[in-house]
């Protein structure tokens, strides 16, 4: 008896700790967490390519972000770790590869905040209040740029031209809650379904 309530004792905390966690997990995180395809908490080269192509990217594009992704956030998720040529990006530290010249919607934790998030589309939704146009996605981008931070630009430059070319709509409007869903993740499962779907049908 006394295993038995040994035992249960020992489910029981697992399973608050696993509650904890969950509810600790940031929207960066989630922003990620997408791509780990086997849920181990560990984002490979092949784990990226897969989750690229799942949402409707070409071969060459899913290739491309697989290699850039992976090889510049690898070692920054890895404090302390020695090199890998898996080049694995660990998820619980991925707000230690945060970017700079970025819109500061996601805090130094990687939590949401949701006025930053308010104040791209305030400043920079002119045309139509809650959809960005190509050109004032170019003048968000150079907002963000800090002097001389070539490596963020760069980084901020992929991340929003991949969201707005598989995002856009038919008259080139990228969306606030497509934005939105993009910052949580959400935004991915929804795309991957999309395309399921689609592939479905063919």
């Amino acid at each position: 008896m006394s295993g038995d309530s040994n035992s249960n004792i020992s489910v029981t905390a697992s399973s608050k700790a696993q509650a904890m966690e969950n509810c600790e997990t940031t929207a960066l995180q989630k922003h990620v967490m997408f791509f780990d395809r086997n849920n181990d908490g560990i984002i490979y080269p092949s784990e990226t390519f897969q989750g690229f192509r799942a949402i409707g990217c070409g071969l060459l594009l899913s290739s491309v972000a697989s290699v850039f992704i992976n090889l510049g956030l690898s070692q920054k998720t890895r404090p302390g770790k020695p090199f890998s040529f898996k080049f694995p990006i660990e998820v619980k530290n991925i707000k230690m590869a945060k970017h700079t010249s970025d819109s500061g919607v996601y805090d130094k934790e990687g939590r949401f905040v949701p006025t930053r998030f308010e104040e791209v589309f305030a400043k920079h939704a002119l045309t139509h209040p809650h959809s960005l146009t190509s050109d004032e996605l170019k003048n968000l981008l150079k907002s963000n740029r800090e002097p001389k931070d070539y490596g963020g630009w760069l980084a901020g430059y992929t991340e929003w031209k991949i969201l707005y070319i598989l995002c856009k709509d038919k008259n080139g409007l990228l969306h606030k809650e497509t934005v939105r869903a993009v910052y949580d993740g959400s935004l991915f499962e929804r795309m991957a379904k999309e395309n399921a779907s689609k592939k479905q049908k063919l």
